[in-house]
């Protein structure tokens, strides 16, 4: 971009265009003015977390085909300091150009579909999404790196990067030592689950006896109860989860106010699955413009004083947090994804185990003596072994947190408190530490809430209700909001780290599974409840994204228009007037007349683009689309999803 056109949209900004406040608390961003063109979910999303986080946003015009760019532009300047790119592919890998065709290629749809035994798109822009918290990451890592002496000017992420970070756990399991072992029974069956009055819900439970208490006063036969219960457990890791029937049968003979009573006997949380409408009208959720706020809240300590800085070196320009400790006291997915985003960029993690270690580490497949999963998210953090009940152990996690820059965990509500180790409680050891929580629900759910697991969260959020079909929610059994909670924590965390280098104050970071959810949902919640589409004079657009079956293997339609509807007819020699169900199947029995990559070569042709669907996750190392982005070791790993260059 030319120096005249970056004054003449600085100028504009700072001096007409007012910024709504989406965020909240301090601003680590204040003063700065960020420039896009705008075109993608996955710049919208940057721009609205930049803006949240302080910065003066434009969208300038752009050519079209050109990558996004974020041009970044700091206080008392009047040119970009920082560019930041958005493409589809890794390394302009080309054939990748809009979702559809990344979680194709990526895995996405394996993972999504297995739940129905068949590749099947995930129905949100997710990837687009992940990629544009990636895009703020690695803004935020390089601002950071700016303040600590090393002035880093491009970086950059790519959607499809963004997509593999998603299926990270599942690509380590395809490529262990040991072979995966995925259920074959009826994939279908598994909540969310329905009563006889018609209200769909969730369930959860972290061990066996709620489960086998409910189930029992719900008389269901134990030896069902006993087959259910490890493909509920296990359908975090593997994403499928075959109940048997009866369960099913069981809930749906009762009335939902009749099943709450018997799981808060039991001990099992339930979440009623929501609308998109009753999300919308939680308190709190929209700021006063009809926008929904950050995922994270801000909130600097109440200290009489800032310790002084350290003296550091300053970070290599493509490890903007080298030299920066990072302390995780977390479980499962959320907190240590979190951890390990940023320890992509250079941190040093440091990981609190149990006397014993985590025991996740032992959770087949296995690669050499660890899971392979586990792997996935913590391989290269050093481990510090802490019994947390005892006094020695709590004050081994202190003297950690003295001398570190960060604290993060997802310990249930209450705990940091018990233990000793809350924000007050560490900011008083160390005031320039930022100490992030990342919860399921935050403060949104009262003193006692349900489990907030992320099938719960997609639950509550609207988001199952946004995947449904025909009044039937759906929920995803992908990981997605453990995933998506994870970089929202990891973001809050580099926000609150560019707070400290400009100011030299600690800060508490607070995000939670329920907010990260909004990232998804951002277009959805802030549409006005009655808004209507009038003079449509066209059918509804049929969905013809498949996958669909080919002569060898399924294939994926990025077709969303008309015009591209009328190419996909003419190419395949179909009566462009069909619409509904009877297009579907005039489409279904066309394609499986030749093999994939015939149809892919042919409809490029015709300005169509289709992409061959990856089925197995272990040959993604070998694909095109994705090998600059994964390495091999134990097992196969994601790289780091940015570039940074000085």
């Amino acid at each position: 971009m030319s120096t005249t056109t970056s004054q003449d949209f600085a100028t504009a900004i700072q001096a007409k265009v007012p910024r709504p406040r989406h965020g909240h608390g301090p601003e680590p961003l204040s003063g700065y003015t960020v420039l896009c063109s705008d075109r993608s979910r996955a710049a919208d999303v940057a721009l609205r977390h930049l803006s949240c986080l302080g910065a003066r946003t434009l969208r300038r015009p752009g050519a079209d085909g050109d990558p996004e760019t974020l041009d970044v532009i700091p206080p008392g300047h009047s040119d970009p300091v920082l560019s930041c790119r958005v493409s589809w592919s890794c390394d302009g890998v080309p054939g990748l150009a809009d979702e559809t065709a990344v979680q194709a290629a990526t895995g996405v749809m394996a993972v999504h579909g297995r739940r129905t035994g068949a590749p099947e798109r995930l129905p949100l822009d997710y990837a687009s999404a992940c990629a544009g918290v990636l895009a703020v990451q690695g803004v935020l890592a390089a601002l950071v790196a700016r303040e600590r002496g090393t002035p880093v000017a491009r970086t950059g992420t790519s959607v499809a990067h963004a997509a593999l970070m998603t299926v990270s756990q599942y690509l380590a399991a395809a490529t262990a030592d040991e072979d995966e072992v995925l259920p074959g029974d009826d994939l279908r069956a598994g909540p969310p689950f329905r009563s006889r009055d018609g209200v769909w819900f969730e369930t959860e439970a972290l061990d066996p006896r709620p489960w086998r208490a409910f189930w029992t006063e719900l008389d269901v036969p134990m030896q069902d109860i006993g087959r259910g219960w490890q493909p509920f457990v296990l359908r975090y890791p593997k994403a499928v989860s075959p109940l048997p029937p009866s369960l099913s049968r069981a809930v749906a003979a009762r009335d939902y106010a009749e099943i709450a009573d018997a799981a808060a006997r039991a001990g099992l949380s339930l979440c009623r699955v929501r609308t998109v409408a009753e999300r919308r009208a939680d308190p709190g959720l929209l700021t006063g413009d009809g926008t929904v706020a950050g995922p994270w809240r801000l909130t600097p300590y109440d200290t009489a004083g800032n310790a002084p800085a350290p003296a550091v070196r300053a970070p290599r320009a493509d490890r903007p947090l080298e030299g920066i400790t990072v302390v995780e006291a977390g479980r499962r997915i959320q907190g240590p994804l979190a951890t390990h985003v940023l320890g992509l960029l250079g941190a040093d993690v440091v990981r609190v185990e149990p006397p014993g270690g985590d025991p996740l580490r032992g959770m087949p497949p296995m690669s050499g003596d660890c899971s392979a999963r586990f792997l996935a998210l913590n391989k290269g953090k050093r481990v510090l072994q802490a019994d947390l009940k005892t006094d020695g152990g709590r004050a081994d996690v202190v003297e950690l947190a003295r001398g570190a820059d960060a604290f993060l965990h997802n310990w249930a509500p209450g705990k940091a408190a018990v233990f000793g180790l809350d924000s007050d409680d560490l900011a008083a050891v160390n005031p320039r530490l930022v100490y992030a929580y990342s919860s399921g629900w935050g403060d949104a759910l009262g003193d006692e809430p349900p489990l907030g697991t992320d099938f719960m969260a997609q639950a509550h959020s609207g988001l199952s209700d946004m995947m449904g079909t025909d009044g039937v929610p759906r929920t995803s059994l992908m990981t997605l909001i453990d995933v998506l909670g994870g970089l929202v924590a990891a973001e809050g965390v580099l926000a609150g780290l560019l707070l400290r280098e400009r100011t030299g104050a600690g800060t508490r970071v607070d995000s939670s599974l329920l907010s990260a959810s909004t990232v998804l949902q951002y277009e959805a919640l802030e549409q006005a409840p009655d808004r209507r589409v009038r003079g449509c004079a066209k059918p509804p657009l049929t969905d013809l994204t498949g996958p669909w079956p080919t002569a060898d293997g399924p294939l994926a339609l990025s077709v969303s228009s008309y015009t591209e509807t009328g190419r996909l007819c003419a190419a395949l020699g179909v009566d462009p007037d069909l619409t509904g169900d009877r297009l579907r199947a005039e489409v279904a029995a066309r394609l499986l007349e030749r093999t994939a990559a015939s149809w892919r070569g042919l409809l490029a042709g015709a300005g169509v683009t289709a992409t061959e669907v990856v089925t197995d996750l272990a040959t993604l190392h070998d694909t095109p689309v994705a090998r600059h982005a994964l390495t091999r070791a134990e097992c196969v790993f994601v790289t780091a999803p940015w570039r940074f260059e000085a």
